[in-house]
C-alpha cells in the first residue's frame, strides 16, 4: 500500500472529474482524493505513482510530490476489542454462515451470467450430438 501525493494544474471541475475519472479506472487503486484549494491529488492502494503520472499528463500539467506507505491504524487501539471479541467468536460464526448465503443470491441475481452452468453432453453418451473434429 502506497500514498502518493500529485500536484496537478486543473482549473476547473470539468478536468478535476476527468483526472479522477482516469485515476480510478488504474489497477490497484484504493482511495483518491482531490483537494482543490492547493491541487492536490491524493492516491492510495497498490500502485505505480509514475504510470498514474504519465497517464495525467495527458489531460493536464503533473507533478510528484511525495510517495510514501499509507498510514495504518494504530494497533494498540484494536488489542482490547480483540479480547473482547474472543470471547463472542462462537456465538458470530453462525450469522456469518447465513450472511454469506445472502450475499450469494444476492450477486445470482445481480449476474446471471457468471453463476450459470451447463450441461455438456458427450458424443459417446449421445450419438446425434454434433462432433467436429
Amino acid at each position: 500500500m502506497k500514498k502518493a501525493v500529485l500536484k496537478l494544474g486543473v482549473h476547473d471541475d470539468k478536468e478535476k472529474k476527468k483526472a479522477m475519472k482516469t485515476v480510478s479506472g488504474l489497477a490497484g487503486v484504493d482511495s483518491i482524493s482531490m483537494d482543490m484549494k492547493e491541487k492536490k491529488l491524493t492516491v492510495i492502494g497498490d500502485i505505480d505513482p509514475v504510470s498514474i503520472v504519465s497517464k495525467l499528463r495527458k489531460l493536464c500539467h503533473t507533478e510528484i510530490l511525495s510517495v510514501g506507505p499509507a498510514k495504518e491504524p494504530e494497533k494498540k487501539k484494536e488489542e482490547p476489542k480483540k479480547e473482547e471479541a474472543k470471547k463472542d467468536d462462537k456465538k458470530k460464526d453462525e450469522p456469518k454462515k447465513d450472511d454469506v448465503a445472502e450475499l450469494v443470491k444476492a450477486y445470482k441475481a445481480y449476474n446471471p451470467h457468471m453463476t450459470t452452468y451447463y450441461h455438456v453432453r458427450s458424443a459417446e453418451e449421445d450419438p446425434n450430438a454434433c462432433v467436429i473434429c
